[in-house]
């Protein structure tokens, strides 16, 4: 059977201010997160820090991330998206300063003091960004059926995105100009802005705001317990698809954070490229927009050719990416490399629209979508933690040539998994595909 989906003029509106506030809130978080790996090789020259120590301040904030997401998903679900998304902005934007303030700490010198100044306040940061992801999931969970959710979570992938985007093209530029710290103030300021946005417009539901309830089909669905601990925690750590994607979500940590985190200083060290270059800034902007277009190409996918399953989408980001990195481990040439850069963002941001943005929501359904967001997206950024202390240490020892391949291997788990669940839903077991526009 074929569910068809139609609302009223007066629902779309509100839910079009609803989630585009929501999306830009979150963009905004996401140049608060993003700034460090722009300012990497920047501290390192300034303080002398060798890229393990470098690591020590990225692997507690992932590995922060990480465990908080986990233990922020079953509270955001009690206490709703919209005041967790506040709370996360808020707090992203004092440790923002505080990060940038580092600067000014010289009485501190340039040893263990400082670095673990700069690690701490990192961590804290990381531990409010966790709140954004599953807050943006639980507030949609209420707001999107089913059968909307791919190319929704898509839109949603894109407006995040441009987040990343703004600070990669906006950094160098900002960086010729102004001290570093600066990277760190102005995404405060933006995020700041976008919070009192979240405030003055953002619901957790439709009925909040007076229209009729949305019946959204997903794992939720007919179930009429209680919001609890218990509920949720039950909901999610039971289903061995639920676990699988988490698993899947570690590997993909590994390959995103492994290069996300790294590959700035890569393009200076390996292919000396200043990031004010006009190469690096024009790469790194199609990296990013490749990343948009894999968030588009993957919901459109999920809910127009394989009728609302996430996991086959999944799969084919994974094998993506293991190409990709064996391009870069080969390293054929700068245009080759960065070819590859370019695709293998676009196969992370299907991956991690799949099952981060949407299947958390099928598979935790509204009442514990939070909780599920909140399991794998923390597990992602487990996997991710070891690509700081661990990959800086490789890197050190080793050098560039482990890097693609070090990373190979995880996202092959992440597809043989996809493929044990390749027609995994929900248990509602809703069939659709077209929709009444």
């Amino acid at each position: 059977m074929t569910t068809k989906i139609s609302h009223t003029s007066e629902f779309r509106k509100r839910r079009a201010a609803n989630w585009i506030v929501l999306g830009l809130t979150y963009s905004a978080m996401y140049m608060g997160r993003y700034n460090l790996p722009l300012v990497n090789p920047i501290l390192s020259r300034i303080y002398g820090w060798d890229k393990a120590q470098i690591g020590g301040i990225i692997s507690p904030a992932l590995l922060a991330y990480g465990i908080f997401a986990m233990l922020n998903g079953p509270i955001v679900d009690k206490m709703g998206g919209r005041k967790a998304m506040m709370i996360g902005a808020f707090g992203s934007v004092i440790f923002n300063i505080l990060f940038g303030m580092g600067a000014y700490f010289g009485f501190l010198g340039q040893g263990p003091l400082l670095l673990g100044y700069f690690a701490s306040i990192w961590m804290l940061n990381s531990y409010f960004q966790s709140f954004g992801a599953v807050s943006l999931i639980k507030v949609n969970a209420a707001w999107f059926h089913i059968s909307e959710r791919g190319v929704f979570s898509a839109i949603f992938g894109s407006m995040i995105q441009m987040g990343r985007t703004m600070i990669f093209l906006m950094g160098p530029v900002l960086l010729i100009f102004l001290p570093w710290q600066w990277l760190f103030f102005i995404p405060a300021f933006f995020i700041a802005i976008m919070a009192v946005f979240t405030f003055w417009t953002v619901q957790d539901s439709p009925e909040k705001c007076g229209l009729p309830l949305l019946d959204v089909q997903d794992a939720s669905s007919g179930d009429h317990e209680a919001v609890s601990f218990r509920y949720v925690l039950r909901k999610i750590f039971t289903n061995p698809v639920t676990l699988s994607i988490a698993l899947a979500e570690f590997c993909t940590g590994f390959v995103r954070q492994g290069f996300e985190q790294w590959f700035p200083r890569y393009m200076v060290e390996v292919q000396n490229l200043s990031l004010d270059s006009a190469v690096f800034k024009r790469n790194a902007f199609a990296v990013v927009f490749a990343g948009i277009l894999g968030a588009i190409s993957a919901g459109t996918l999920s809910d127009w050719v394989f009728q609302g399953r996430r996991t086959p989408v999944a799969c084919i980001g994974y094998v993506v990416q293991m190409i990709c990195l064996g391009v870069v481990w080969k390293a054929p040439s700068l245009n080759g490399v960065m070819g590859a850069f370019i695709l293998n963002s676009y196969a992370i941001s299907m991956v991690q629209s799949m099952l981060s943005g949407t299947a958390s929501m099928d598979f935790g359904g509204k009442k514990a979508a939070a909780t599920a967001a909140g399991f794998f997206d923390g597990m992602q950024y487990i996997g991710g933690a070891f690509v700081g202390l661990g990959m800086g240490w490789m890197l050190d020892r080793f050098g560039w040539v482990c890097w693609g391949p070090s990373m190979i291997g995880f996202a092959a788990v992440g597809m043989i998994l996809m493929i044990i669940f390749w027609n995994a839903r929900p248990k509602s077991g809703v069939v659709f595909h077209s929709k009444e526009q």
